[in-house]
C-alpha cells in the first residue's frame, strides 16, 4: 500500500505520495469537493489503486477531504498534530513549509503505521455539523448579550437586540432540527434514552456526546475514551528531585470538555457516585479544579459504562458500592 502524507490548511492541501522508490510526488489541490475529486483521480494516474493517506486532526479543514478519501476506499488516519511534531522532533527537521511537512507526514505514516481512522455514518455526520453550529450561535449569542450590558445609544442597543432575536430564532431551529435528527434513528435515540438516566447529564451534553464521540465501540475501555476527550491525568515526575503537578493532558476534544464542565459541577451535588467520590478528593485536600477534573473524568467513566452495556444508571448503589446499571 502507497502512503499519501497531507497537510491541510483553509483552502488548499498539499499531497506527497511515497513511491515505490522511497522518492516523494507533491502536488496541491484546493480544498474543496473539486480539489478532492482532483487528488483521487491524480491517485489514480499514478497508479496508487489504494493509498493508506495520514493527515492531522486539525478540525473542520481535514474533515471532508477524510471522507472524502475513505469514501473512496482508501486507508485513512487521523492524527493528533503533537505526534507529528514529535516525530519531526525526533528528525531533527528544521524546515517549515506546508510541502515539508506534507513529506513529514507521509514519513510519520509510513515507520508509525497509525491506526485507521473510522469515518462516522452520515446521520451522526449529520448530528456533530448540527450541534457544532449550536455551539457557535451560543458563542455569537453571549457576544452579542455583552455588548448590549455596555451599550449606550439607543440605535445600538436596537440591533443588538434584534440580532440577540435573530440568534435565538437560529438557535430554535437547529434544535429541533437535532431533535428530529435524534428521533429518527434508532440508534441515536437509545443512546439518548441512556444517557438521560445518569444524574447531572442535561439535553445540551447529551447532544455533544452523540455527535463528539460517535460510537462507543471504538473505545476498548472507559481510560480510552477519557482520553480522547483529554480528561486523562498527566504527571510530571524526573528523577528523585523533580516532581511537578499532576494536570489534565488536554490532548483531545476541548468541545467534549467545555460539555461536561457544568455537568461535572451538577452531578458533584445530584449524582450519589460523584458526590461521595469528591468529598473524599476534598478531604484528601485536593483543590477545586483537580476535583471539577476529576468528576469530568468519573462522568466518561459513566458514560462509558452506560452506553457499553446497554442498560440506564442505577443511582441506587449503596448496596454493593459499586456503580450499577439498572437490568
Amino acid at each position: 500500500m502507497r502512503i499519501l502524507g497531507i497537510d491541510v490548511s483553509r483552502r488548499k492541501f498539499d499531497a506527497a505520495l511515497l513511491s515505490e522508490d522511497g522518492k516523494m510526488k507533491h502536488k496541491v489541490f484546493a480544498n474543496t469537493k473539486t480539489g478532492f475529486s482532483k487528488v483521487l483521480e491524480w491517485l489514480d494516474r499514478q497508479k496508487a489503486n489504494r493509498v493508506h493517506a495520514c493527515l492531522e486532526s486539525t478540525g473542520v479543514y481535514g474533515e471532508k477531504l477524510a471522507y472524502a478519501l475513505a469514501d473512496a476506499g482508501h486507508k485513512v488516519s487521523v492524527v493528533n498534530p503533537a505526534r507529528i511534531k514529535g516525530f519531526g522532533q525526533s528528525e531533527l527537521s528544521r524546515t517549515k513549509t506546508d510541502k515539508a511537512d506534507a513529506s513529514l507526514i507521509a514519513r510519520f505514516c509510513l515507520a508509525l503505521n497509525p491506526e485507521e481512522w473510522t469515518p462516522s455514518p452520515p446521520h451522526v455526520r449529520r448530528l456533530r455539523e448540527r450541534a457544532r453550529r449550536l455551539e457557535a450561535l451560543g458563542d455569537m449569542l453571549q457576544q452579542e448579550r455583552n455588548r448590549l450590558e455596555s451599550a449606550g445609544d439607543k440605535e445600538v442597543r436596537r440591533s443588538i437586540q434584534g440580532v440577540i432575536a435573530w440568534i435565538e430564532q437560529e438557535m430554535g431551529t437547529i434544535r429541533s432540527a437535532i431533535r428530529g435528527e435524534i428521533d429518527r434513528h434508532p440508534d441515536l435515540r437509545g443512546k439518548r434514552d441512556l444517557l438521560e438516566s445518569i444524574p447531572g447529564i442535561g439535553e445540551a451534553t447529551i447532544v455533544t456526546i452523540l455527535a463528539e464521540f460517535g460510537s462507543v465501540e471504538k473505545f476498548d475501555s472507559a481510560r480510552q475514551m477519557a482520553a480522547f476527550a483529554g480528561l486523562v491525568p498527566r504527571l510530571y515526575l524526573s528523577g528523585s528531585s523533580v516532581r511537578g503537578k499532576t494536570r489534565l493532558s488536554k490532548t483531545g476534544s476541548s468541545r467534549i470538555r467545555k460539555a461536561l464542565y457544568m455537568p461535572a459541577l451538577v452531578a458533584k451535588k445530584h449524582n450519589p457516585i460523584l458526590a461521595d467520590f469528591c468529598e473524599r478528593l476534598q478531604r484528601a485536600g485536593k483543590s477545586p479544579m483537580a476535583i471539577i477534573g476529576a468528576a469530568m473524568r468519573k462522568l466518561i467513566h459513566i458514560i462509558y459504562g452506560v452506553l457499553k452495556s446497554g442498560k440506564p444508571f442505577d443511582p441506587d448503589y449503596h448496596r454493593t458500592g459499586k456503580i450499577q446499571f439498572a437490568g
